[in-house]
């Protein structure tokens, strides 16, 4: 079984650009595995991003794929 855990988790996607909605700054960032991440700062304009209404994080709402717990089915905030 740990060998089946070890290969999801390589195939789960935890780097990804995020696009600010406020300027169109892009850039690659890691995505925490295990939590929920609420806010981020865009390094270019300085806005601070929020999840979107039904998102659970800024990664949902501004990334190119959705957040590790979303990729597994999980849910995202506990």
């Amino acid at each position: 079984m740990a060998w089946k855990r070890f290969l999801q988790l390589l195939k789960k996607e935890r780097f990804y650009p995020t696009s600010c909605p406020s300027c169109g700054h892009q850039k690659e960032e890691q995505m925490p595995t295990d939590a929920c991440q609420y806010f981020y700062q865009c390094q270019q304009c300085d806005v601070i991003l929020k999840p979107k209404p039904g998102d659970c994080c800024v990664f949902c709402s501004y990334g190119t794929v959705p957040c590790p717990p979303i990729q597994e089915d999980k849910s995202c905030c506990r």
